[in-house]
């Protein structure tokens, strides 16, 4: 098993979700891999309206007089097995009855706390108790799927995340294609010991190829040894991010043969990117 955890350079708009999870659900339509996506936001859950729409019913449980069809809700994410986690019943097989299905044995999410209201600011403990038991969901489910992608969120206490990249296999630190923040990434590259590390890969998210800040200048720049990955800004993949279209939008694009279309570029990228995380992941585990 590997974790991967996807977090921001600084905080800013990086793309850095929208990457995860063009990444993961290229890995688990093109590999033969067991992969689980855990959000942990208490705000806006991006990853949801990437794979399904608002009242769309995933599972339903069997009970005594057959289907019943009540949505699982909040209870189905992390709220739900964070009660269980505190109880010290965790298993891996007990995740699975709180992810959310969307391709059966290849990837599944485990979805972030229900957003609280606006007038609701201070955590209550539940939150708390909530962001504590990470670290324990995140190792068991490592003993059940073959990738668990985390989406670190910015609202974790520093010690959580700080745990959290601690344990993770591979680190990728997302970056916006613009000097302030590659210069920012590249200060703190000279006095952070996970930027050194060569469990940490750069990821430039929304790329523009035009830019003067193309890949192999960015790479020049951070003094990076391999080239620094992209996920390229696409139209139809924004669009799919809205509307639970991700799934199908890319079992269209891994049957694209022409090198030409304006999608070929976002798809090669997403390819490289999964390639180098893969083969990474193969180097730190053959070193250790």
């Amino acid at each position: 098993m590997s974790v991967i955890t996807f977090v921001n350079n600084i905080e800013e708009e990086t793309g850095k979700t929208m990457s995860l999870v063009a990444i993961a659900t290229h890995m688990a339509v093109d590999y033969n891999n067991r992969i689980l996506i855990i959000s942990t936001t208490n705000k806006e859950d991006k990853i949801k309206p990437c794979y399904f729409e608002e009242k769309q019913v995933k599972k339903m449980r069997l009970g005594i007089f057959g289907e019943n069809r009540a949505t699982i809700d909040t209870e189905s994410g992390i709220e739900g097995i964070a009660k269980i986690a505190r109880s010290n019943k965790l298993t891996p097989q007990i995740i699975t009855n709180y992810t959310k299905v969307v391709f059966k044995d290849r990837l599944e999410i485990l979805l972030g706390a229900e957003k609280k209201e606006k007038k609701q600011v201070d955590l209550t403990d539940d939150d708390k108790e909530i962001q504590e038991e990470y670290i324990d969901i995140i190792n068991v489910a490592g003993m059940y799927y073959d990738k668990v992608f985390v989406d670190l969120d910015n609202n974790l206490p520093e010690e959580v995340k700080k745990r959290i990249l601690e344990i993770s296999d591979l680190v990728i630190v997302n970056t916006s294609q613009n000097y302030s923040s590659l210069k920012k990434l590249k200060e703190n590259k000279e006095k952070s010991e996970l930027l050194k590390s060569a469990k940490t890969l750069i990821l430039v998210g929304r790329y523009d190829k035009y830019s003067k800040y193309n890949s192999k200048n960015i790479t020049r720049y951070l003094e990076e040894r391999n080239q620094v990955l992209t996920l390229p800004y696409n139209t139809l993949y924004f669009e799919a991010t809205n509307e639970a279209g991700v799934p199908d939008l890319f079992l269209r694009l891994r049957k694209m043969t022409d090198s030409e279309d304006r999608n070929a570029l976002f798809i090669q990228e997403i390819k490289r990117a999964t390639e180098n995380i893969i083969y990474r992941l193969q180097e730190l585990q053959a070193g250790m």
